[in-house]
This record gives C-alpha cells, sequence and structure tokens, in this order.
C-alpha cells in the first residue's frame, strides 16, 4: 500500500508538467537531458568526459532493500552543525539550487568535516526504499578540503504539513519562476539569510554507502547518506521547486544503478537487528 501511494503522489506532482524533451548544459556547454537521445541511458557516449556514467561500477541512485542492509556498528550519528547563512537560489536549467555565499556548516564523516555547498532538489526522488519512489529529493551537497565530496539526502512524500525549511524561501521561488518567462531566464535571486535549524532534524537514522554523482560527469566516490526518516512537503512547495524549469526537466530523476556488490550500511539509534525494517 505504501509503494501504491507513493506511485500516486508521483504521478499527482507530474501532472503540473508534460514530457518534453529539453536539454541542460554542464560547465563546458555539454547538452544532456533526461528523455530521447539525450536521455541517462545515453550520458556515456555524450561526451568523452561522460564515459563513467555508462561504464562505471559504483554509480548512483540506487534502490535501498532494507532486508539486505549492513548494521556496521562503528557508524554513529550523522554530526550535523548548521547555521543561519546567505543564500542564493539558482535555476541550473536541469536542477533548482540554493547555493549558499558564507560557509552555513559542516557535516563530520569518519573524522573529516565536509562543508555545505548547496541544497539542490530531484523529482521525484532518485533514490528507492524497497522499490518505492518518492516525490521529492533533496540533496545537500558538502565538500571538503581536499575536494572529496558527501552528499545527505531527504526523501519527501506529497502530504498536508508544509515543510519548514521551504516555508523560508516560496516567495523567492516564486520569482525564479517569473525570472524563467523572461529573456534573461537563469538570472540568480538572493534568498537572502536562511536558517538551517529544521534540516537538522530526524537524523536518529541513516543508510550509507558510495557511489556517484548523479548527473554527468557521474563522478565517482563519493559518500551518499540518505535519512531513513522519510519528511513531507505540500502539492505546492513540490510544484515551486520544479515551476521554473523547463518542462523537460521538471521530472529530473535518473534511474536507479546496479550495486555490482556495493553493500549500504545502515545506522539507527536503537538497532534491534531487525533488517526487514525502515529505520
Amino acid at each position: 500500500m505504501a509503494a501504491r501511494n507513493g506511485i500516486a503522489s508521483v504521478v499527482a506532482l507530474l501532472l503540473f508538467t508534460s514530457f518534453l524533451t529539453a536539454l541542460a548544459c554542464d560547465t563546458n556547454g555539454v547538452e544532456f537531458g533526461y528523455f530521447g537521445s539525450l536521455g541517462p541511458k545515453h550520458w556515456g557516449r555524450l561526451n568523452p568526459n561522460f564515459t563513467r556514467c555508462a561504464k562505471g561500477m559504483t554509480q548512483s541512485p540506487i534502490d535501498i532493500r532494507t532486508d539486505e542492509l549492513v548494521y556496521n556498528p562503528s557508524l554513529g550519528r550523522l554530526h550535523r552543525d548548521y547555521e543561519a547563512a546567505n543564500a542564493t537560489l539558482v535555476d541550473n536549467i536541469f536542477n533548482i539550487a540554493l547555493r549558499y555565499e558564507d560557509a552555513p556548516g559542516t557535516v563530520d564523516i569518519d573524522g573529516v568535516k565536509y562543508t555545505l555547498k548547496n541544497i539542490h532538489w530531484h523529482s521525484p526522488s532518485e533514490h528507492t526504499i524497497n522499490g518505492q519512489r518518492f516525490a521529492v529529493e533533496q540533496h545537500m551537497v558538502h565538500i571538503s578540503d581536499a575536494g572529496n565530496i558527501t552528499v545527505v539526502a531527504i526523501l519527501y512524500r506529497l502530504g498536508i504539513r508544509p515543510e519548514p525549511f521551504l516555508m523560508q524561501i516560496q516567495d523567492k521561488l516564486s520569482e525564479l519562476y517569473v525570472e524563467a518567462c523572461r529573456a534573461e531566464k537563469g538570472a540568480p535571486i538572493p534568498a537572502g539569510v536562511v536558517s538551517m535549524w529544521s534540516l537538522r532534524r530526524y537524523t536518529h537514522a541513516y543508510y550509507r554507502y558510495v557511489g556517484s554523482l548523479t548527473t554527468p560527469p557521474c563522478t565517482e566516490n563519493i559518500i551518499w547518506n540518505i535519512l531513513g526518516q522519510v519528511r513531507e512537503m505540500t502539492m505546492e512547495q513540490a510544484a515551486a521547486l520544479i515551476a521554473p524549469l523547463e518542462k523537460g526537466y521538471r521530472r529530473n530523476n535518473r534511474p536507479t544503478q546496479q550495486l555490482n556488490g556495493r553493500t549500504v550500511e545502515v545506522y539507527r539509534r536503537f538497532w534491534k537487528n531487525k533488517t526487514n525494517e525502515t529505520p
């Protein structure tokens, strides 16, 4: 029943869009998309720098099977130290992102601090749990001083409770939508000081594995941390996150990839050795 409700939520959200082919460009101006000849199945052939998208063995996203999780006793709580900071809302063509001018905080992974650089969204979710896909997935991208990347991902279902974090930038998302209709599409929108407090909740359980970026060039050796608590946002909030995008990019999730022998570890504050339960 949960999987059926999840699919219904995704379908409801995507009724806001039509499945038109559109293009996006990376920083080198190379085009990639989510449908047709530029879609994920073809990314590896679009540019020599994208070959890992096709040949990489530790790619993301994945389907997380809760009956195959590996309990790692050395994993601890996900220590995130965030504070309010100035941010800018950006239309990257293939996603909407909140980019920080000042360092808003860090996450500690195995004793290494990674600084939060941006937050962006995918609709529907890229990661699935036991085959269930959710309406939205939020990626919080952190980078260490050595240039290594870790991502904290939050899954969202549609509901009646608004997401407090998004409430802060709701008006700015509307401005970005208006900007998208102008010739100077893509101009950043200052979001002002954004509080990070609400994003620190629900870290009593998470999944961890080593994967890749989910867009070209599909760089590997990315540490993923997917929070076990599925959060909630309203239909209006989810729609606002995709409204500025061109129609072909309002569904911007890469299909799940093969595990290829990888294990997914789990941290749960009160572990009872019941791997068939979602944390």
